[in-house]
């Protein structure tokens, strides 16, 4: 089975799939007379459908360890969707890009590590897999659209594939979870 290695999330390796949303290394600027910083639009949420509007829910990811077998993707045609963490659960991110016959391009799979400080914010369109909260379940803000029109479609891959919690680069990732 073929493996998946791991990569940081950052927003450059990201950027075909989404947004990251995250603190570190961002602008940020004082409101409320100086005691909050603002981290300024981390992402921009993508509506589309007659009905369709932004909506704000709260999810509970189970606990998945590693190896963990990667055998479906999804995607949102009618809206982005963006999960950030409330209590620090890292979680794996696996994406693939557009392929033949509208279907996921499973020789560009990539499994991205966000450690519990980022988020991510899906692209309208992107293929991704449901949430793989790591090692203990993990509380999430998920910001998507809401409306009467469908807005998940579901395939099956070819393969089957591994993510095992090692790195592409071969550096260590501290999946401490683990």
């Amino acid at each position: 089975m073929p493996v998946l290695k791991l990569e940081r999330l950052t927003q450059s390796e990201f950027e075909p799939f989404g947004e990251v949303i995250e603190m570190a290394g961002r602008d940020w600027f004082y409101i409320n007379q100086g005691v909050t910083r603002r981290y300024h639009h981390q992402g921009t949420v993508q509506i589309l459908g007659a009905d369709g509007q932004a909506g704000i829910s709260l999810a509970l990811g189970g606990a998945i360890a590693v190896p963990f077998t990667v055998s479906m993707l999804e995607r949102h045609p009618l809206g982005s969707q963006s999960w950030i963490p409330l209590d620090g659960a890292s979680f794996l991110v696996v994406v693939a890009p557009n392929g033949v016959d509208d279907a996921p391009d499973e020789s560009a799979l990539r499994a991205f590590y966000a450690d519990g400080s980022q988020g991510v914010n899906y692209f309208l369109g992107t293929w991704h897999h449901p949430l793989i909260t790591l090692g203990r379940a993990g509380k999430f803000v998920v910001i998507d659209r809401i409306g009467s029109d469908p807005n998940c479609d579901e395939r099956n891959l070819d393969g089957n594939y591994t993510v095992d919690g090692s790195s592409r680069d071969g550096g260590a990732i501290p999946l401490t979870v683990l």
